[in-house]
């Protein structure tokens, strides 16, 4: 699950650093019938100011009532929403760094004791991990413990545990 908002990957154009922090605010511009929306966004190194368009020369009219009210109100879950939204990074051709901007919720460890764990993972977010970090966090293992347990079988799964996924996925380690 999220315990902060991940870093936006993006290169600033004052600095060359490649890492901002959503600042949580946005800054809304109407003009006659059409409204414009940003989040803005800090960068880590020097502090300028990054603007990620939420919305852009769109009617007025067209907005929902409640967005309009949530963008004024520098919602904190619409800023963790819209980072998250495909479209939002397509248009603003960004990319998220969730490095240390998540933790593993286990339900306790006394699981770890058993000869065969069937292990069913649910993200409350979309958080793209590496399984093998996952699976070596939550049952106190190394990851070079589980990548010797998956090469003898003895860790298995529907799903490839190589790369990163961001969906649910089981798996069943055998001690």
């Amino acid at each position: 699950m999220p315990t902060c908002l991940p870093l936006v990957r993006r290169r600033c154009h004052a600095c060359a650093s490649e890492r901002f922090r959503a600042s949580g605010k946005f800054r809304v511009n109407a003009n006659h019938k059409l409204i414009d929306a940003w989040l803005l966004a800090l960068c880590t190194a020097c502090g300028e100011t990054a603007k990620l368009t939420v919305l852009e020369r769109m009617n007025v009219r067209s907005v929902r009532p409640e967005l309009l009210d949530r963008l004024h109100d520098n919602d904190p879950a619409l800023t963790a929403g819209l980072l998250q939204d495909p479209i939002v990074q397509r248009r603003n051709r960004i990319a998220l760094d969730w490095d240390n901007a998540w933790r593993l919720d286990t339900g306790g460890s006394d699981h770890l004791d058993r000869e065969v764990i069937d292990v069913s993972v649910h993200f409350s977010a979309r958080i793209p991990v590496r399984p093998v970090r996952l699976i070596a966090e939550g049952c106190g293992l190394s990851r070079a413990e589980v990548e010797r347990l998956m090469t003898e079988g003895k860790l298995v799964s529907a799903v490839r545990l190589s790369g990163k996924l961001s969906g649910g996925f089981t798996f069943t380690l055998k001690r």
